[in-house]
């Protein structure tokens, strides 16, 4: 027959919802013991103590050789204290005398050349250098190459022929304060 659902008791469950954040809780508090327990039990002394003499009973051929090496890497360990102020390099202001003299010499060689402003890993630097170059009224483009698995983009200008246009090219460049490199293309 019927059943009269007015009057009957719901049940509540209000302790089933703490249970599942009260195991989290427990859970990570139980963790976190257990591994500063093993923590703080690896560094006894009694812990490296024995650790370090394990290797060492297993052979003992070895392990009388193996005291003299280190006692030397003792000894050779910090030298490059020493030897590093022994390799310092200065290097000079800029006075024109570079590495790379052909970035501040005029050619004199005829020939075909290529003007490289630079090059770059991000495309976005190598665009924003073209179009200062193109603010001075020069011709440049985005060359793509990889060099050991790394992309390069270098902006380039040319090539040139005409050994006084390329001075006039390289000077127009250097009001704006971009160096270029020059390269000398089919020898």
């Amino acid at each position: 027959m019927a059943r009269d659902y007015k009057n009957a008791s719901r049940r509540s469950n209000s302790g089933s919802g703490l249970s599942g954040v009260a195991g989290f809780v427990l859970g990570l508090a139980l963790g976190l013991a257990v591994a500063m327990g093993v923590y703080l039990y690896d560094r006894r002394p009694e812990a490296r103590v024995a650790r370090e003499a394990a290797p060492m009973s297993s052979d003992e051929e070895p392990a009388s050789q193996k005291p003299a090496p280190a006692s030397q890497e003792s000894e050779t360990q910090f030298d490059f204290y020493e030897m590093l102020p022994k390799f310092e390099v200065v290097i000079p202001e800029k006075d024109g005398t570079g590495a790379a003299p052909s970035t501040n010499e005029s050619v004199q060689k005829p020939g075909a050349y290529v003007l490289q402003a630079g090059s770059f890993r991000k495309l976005a630097d190598a665009d924003r250098v073209r179009a200062l170059i193109a603010l001075q009224g020069v011709e440049s483009k985005i060359q793509k190459v990889t060099v050991d698995n790394d992309t390069w983009h270098r902006v380039r200008i040319g090539p040139i022929t005409n050994l006084q246009k390329l001075e006039e090219t390289r000077s127009k460049l250097r009001q704006a304060q971009i160096e270029a490199l020059v390269i000398r293309v089919g020898e």
